[in-house]
């Protein structure tokens, strides 16, 4: 699987980390974002990867900081992105099979090496279910703006729901 990963100066040792499993079990790595200074800026930072997987430049995501938290809400700006901050393999399984999660934000400061990189097998192993979850999806991306022209040319935002 093709993995798009980014990390802030809080996510740069659990992302060597992880980077090396993933590259271990056979997974191609695709670096986004600079090597980070302490003065960086996450939103910056994701914004590339976040831009990648909505292309499907990538096939998932992932990114590193100190929590998760900041980055998963800037990386659900971007249409057709869907990321999350977990912590535990359950929720990494669940956020794809139901909500199809693509981008995943891992805080150093929350969790170890060792989970990390048993969360990480767990959302790249899972796949999305349909029946009421591909629904659901559904309905989710319906809230995504899309851009639209008017009558007179001018562009602008519209929403389906």
């Amino acid at each position: 699987m093709k993995i798009g990963v980014a990390a802030d100066h809080a996510g740069q040792r659990l992302k060597a980390s992880v980077v090396e499993h993933l590259k271990a079990s056979g997974h191609t790595v695709v670096a986004f974002g600079p090597e980070t200074t302490p003065d960086d800026d996450y939103p910056s930072i994701v914004r590339p990867l976040a831009d990648a997987v909505a292309r499907g430049d990538v096939e998932r995501g992932i990114f590193f900081c100190g929590s998760g938290i900041g980055p998963a809400v800037a990386a659900n700006k971007i249409a057709g992105v869907r990321a999350a901050v977990v912590e535990n393999e359950w929720s990494a399984r669940d956020g794809v099979e139901h909500v199809d999660v693509n981008l995943l934000t891992l805080g150093e400061r929350v969790i170890g090496e060792s989970l990390a990189k048993s969360i990480v097998d767990a959302y790249l192993g899972a796949r999305p279910e349909g029946g009421r979850h591909e629904r659901r999806r559904n309905q989710i991306e319906a809230m995504e703006p899309r851009p639209m022209t008017t009558a007179d040319g001018s562009s602008r935002m519209r929403r389906d729901v």
